[in-house]
C-alpha cells in the first residue's frame, strides 16, 4: 500500500478595506440595534401601588438622545395598577433601544401627568449596559 502526503495549504488572509463613510455607518447600526437592561426592584408600603408608562426614557446626559422603551417585564402598563404590599418587594425588568456610543451617564424618567413617576439620576454608564436599580 502507498502512503498518502497530506500537503496543508497556507492560511490567505485577504487585505478588506473599509471607507470611513461605511465604517461609521455601520457602527451607528450596530448602536441603534443595542438595548439597555434595567432590572428594578420596589418595596412595598401601605396602598402602595405600581404601574409603568411607556412614556418612560433614558437620557443621554450631554446629548438630546431619547432611548425608548422597548419592553417591560413583570409590572403592569398604564392605565393598570399593580399592589406592592407592606413587606413585600416587587422586581421587575425594563428593555431600552441603545444609548450613543459616547454617553458615560444617563437619567431614566417616567414621563408622566401627575406626581409619582419613576426617576433614577445620574447614572454612570458600564460595559454591559445592565442594570439594577430601586425605585
Amino acid at each position: 500500500m502507498s502512503e498518502i502526503k497530506i500537503k496543508e495549504a497556507p492560511v490567505v488572509k485577504p487585505q478588506i478595506k473599509i471607507d470611513s463613510e461605511t465604517k461609521q455607518r455601520l457602527q451607528s447600526e450596530v448602536s441603534e440595534e443595542s438595548q439597555v437592561i434595567v432590572h428594578c426592584s420596589c418595596e412595598g408600603g401601605w396602598d402602595k401601588k405600581i404601574r409603568i408608562w411607556r412614556s418612560t426614557f433614558l437620557y443621554a446626559k450631554g446629548s438630546s438622545h431619547r432611548s425608548k422603551l422597548l419592553h417591560a417585564e413583570n409590572i403592569t402598563f398604564y392605565p393598570t395598577w399593580m399592589n406592592v404590599e407592606r413587606g413585600e418587594t416587587k422586581y421587575f425588568t425594563l428593555i431600552f433601544s441603545g444609548l450613543p456610543k459616547g454617553c458615560k451617564v444617563f437619567d431614566l424618567v417616567e414621563e408622566i401627568p401627575e406626581r409619582g413617576g419613576f426617576e433614577v439620576r445620574n447614572m454612570v454608564r458600564n460595559y454591559s449596559d445592565v442594570y439594577a436599580v430601586e425605585v
